[in-house]
């Protein structure tokens, strides 16, 4: 860190090839999908965080969810807007350094917080006569803790890494900074920033396993029971639309490393954002139209103006 200086300022280079009608057809779709997203999550987290009769685990988690998509979203969306609608192509190395932070955290946040969606799920589900004794509010509160803890924690260790040694390049090659980005500038890097970027794919694998392995038993358990099944379908659907619709996002940013010689500036650009755009604004939508306690309550507030007008 003593070796940066606070002088520094990046070049993002990934507009480069885009003229100015491509820049405002695509800040015409982001600054909609933006504000709607914003809508959408703020509107699920007051929901649920002012009706009592859904503080209950399941819920709870999903606003965390909401919260961490909120934060995905707006550690991208304001920055890119303005590279878009203006000329500005430059961000300090604080800013980037921050952003960096925000969005590992949001994509590690994203994994934790399905994973214990997951097992909330398979309590749920598999052990339902255990599943107040099992999901205690201090169980609850040790599981909030983890889902955001966990990703703090791998975003500073990666974040901080990144910056270990002095700046060579000052080129920015997406429409974000994050901590790989920030590593390809240094001018050197070492097996002790390889070592905990494994352990960050590792982790996300894990995750990802283990998400897998719970909803497979989920799957089985509800073979033999039609209540199961039920509830299997009305609480479990939308956790694993939102989980394959995350790691599906988060793959094709992953990809777009390794074909980045084969593909436009424009469709690098595209897949490369994916997973900061796409579930923050399908994750809301999907809960608010699968989950009967959030749907009533979301036509309920809809309809009573309407009503009172009669």
């Amino acid at each position: 860190m003593d070796n940066i200086s606070s002088l520094h300022f990046l070049t993002v280079t990934a507009l480069n090839e885009w003229d100015w009608t491509s820049r405002i057809i695509f800040f015409s779709f982001a600054l909609p999908v933006y504000l709607l997203t914003i809508v959408l999550n703020a509107t699920l987290i007051m929901i649920i965080a002012f009706e009592k009769a859904l503080h209950e685990p399941m819920y709870i988690f999903l606003c965390n969810l909401c919260v961490n998509d909120l934060c995905g979203t707006t550690g991208f969306y304001p920055r890119a807007l303005v590279y878009l609608l203006t000329e500005t192509k430059r961000i300090s190395l604080e800013e980037c350094i921050v952003q960096s932070l925000v969005i590992v955290v949001y994509a590690v946040g994203e994994f934790t917080n399905l994973s214990v969606m997951a097992v909330d799920r398979y309590i749920a589900i598999c052990q339902p006569l255990r599943y107040h004794t099992i999901m205690s509010p201090f169980t609850v509160v040790s599981l909030v803790t983890f889902i955001w803890i966990f990703p703090f924690f791998i975003g500073l260790m990666t974040v901080s890494l990144a910056l270990k040694h002095p700046l060579c390049r000052y080129d920015i090659h997406k429409l974000f900074c994050e901590h790989l980005s920030l590593m390809n500038l240094a001018c050197k890097q070492d097996i002790f920033q390889g070592i905990i970027n494994g352990f960050l794919y590792i982790s996300m694998a894990v995750f990802f396993v283990f998400v897998l392995i719970s909803y497979l038993k989920i799957i089985l358990a509800c073979r033999k029971s039609k209540v199961n099944r039920e509830k299997f379908y009305s609480t479990c659907v939308p956790h694993l639309i939102s989980f394959l619709n995350t790691t599906c996002g988060l793959s094709d940013s992953l990809l777009t490393r390794f074909k980045v010689e084969k593909l436009s500036n424009i469709a690098y650009t595209f897949l490369s954002v994916i997973f900061l755009t796409v579930p923050p604004f399908v994750n809301p939508v999907i809960y608010g139209i699968k989950l009967g306690p959030i749907r009533a309550k979301i036509l309920y507030t809809f309809q009573s103006p309407r009503i009172n007008n009669l």
